[in-house]
């Protein structure tokens, strides 16, 4: 086991079968850095184009399709004074009558906020009459990340599939570990569109977009086929689904915890679906790109013993 020192030199905006930027074992870690949203780096210099540029590929040796590809998100650190983030809502989050009765409050409006790293907050000054300063306790994530999806194709960073891509969800956070099926030699692993902060369902459309130092370790689970993305943390075992229509991503979801539920813990279809119906939770990830993001999630101590 290694751990990688990576320092990006060009980044992409799709999700792919591009040229790995690292070759990596399972069990190594890398640290490297992403930039914002819109390309911009620890410096404040724009290296990229928008939007959700990503680091990588990083290819894993051994990776086939078929098998699952473990990501652990050991760290995801800002790396720079400032992130940024519109004030106002999507105008899709809202009843339209509410939209055109107040259109000012769906206009796109740039904030920049101010991130102090030692006090682990994020503030926007001037916030509003009744606001004023608006300080937040930081909980920094990974907007978009994920992993090549099959047969050569290539998806945008504004999107998301099977293989991961802008879900959005806060809760892809440091400790968490993810869970990708991998769909082309060396799954070719991509990172990046960090926030420092965001809301659930992202119905700004941004976060504090900022860029990041990251450290992840990787792992490879052979001959174990896995259909949308899973996680796990201390608490919760949680799978993803992402479409459009909300009701599609959220039965994509729902269908591959069962799935987890019946493969590693023995538990048959109707044991299944009676554990979910009773102790199962649900977060709404991305509701503002063309694909929506639902997840699925239950409560580890409530469940048995994996076979």
């Amino acid at each position: 086991m290694s751990t990688h020192r990576f320092e990006p030199d060009h980044y992409f905006i799709t999700l792919g079968s591009h040229e790995p930027v690292l070759r990596v074992l399972p069990g190594d870690t890398v640290i490297t850095t992403t930039v914002d949203a819109r390309g911009y780096d620890a410096r404040g210099e724009q290296v990229a184009t928008r939007p959700n540029p990503q680091t990588g590929p990083f290819y894993i040796e051994g990776a086939e399709p078929g098998d699952t590809l473990v990501v652990h998100l050991d760290r995801l650190s800002p790396n720079r004074a400032t992130g940024w983030g519109n004030a106002m809502l999507a105008p899709n989050v809202a009843d339209p009558g509410y939209v055109s009765e107040n259109p000012a409050a769906f206009q796109w409006e740039t904030t920049i906020w101010n991130i102090d790293h030692e006090k682990g907050t994020a503030s926007l000054e001037q916030a509003g009459a009744r606001l004023g300063t608006l300080t937040l306790p930081m909980s920094p994530m990974l907007g978009c990340f994920g992993v090549a999806p099959r047969e050569g194709q290539a998806l945008s960073t504004r999107t998301s599939a099977e293989c991961g891509g802008n879900m959005d969800y806060n809760g892809f956070v440091s400790g968490v570990t993810v869970y990708f099926p991998v769909f082309m030699p060396g799954a070719l692993f991509f990172l990046g569109d960090g926030h420092a902060l965001q809301g659930d369902g992202e119905i700004s459309g941004t976060g504090i977009e900022t860029s990041f130092e990251v450290q992840f370790t990787v792992d490879l689970i052979k001959g174990k086929p896995i259909e949308w993305p899973r996680g796990e943390n201390g608490d919760y075992i949680f799978s993803v689904g992402n479409a459009r229509p909300l009701d599609q991503a959220l039965q994509h979801a729902t269908t591959e915890m069962l799935r987890w539920l019946q493969a590693d813990y023995g538990l048959s279809a109707r044991e299944a679906t009676l554990l979910l119906s009773y102790a199962g939770e649900y977060d709404v990830g991305n509701v503002f790109d063309p694909a929506y993001t639902m997840v699925c999630k239950i409560l580890k101590r409530v469940l048995p013993q994996p076979t």
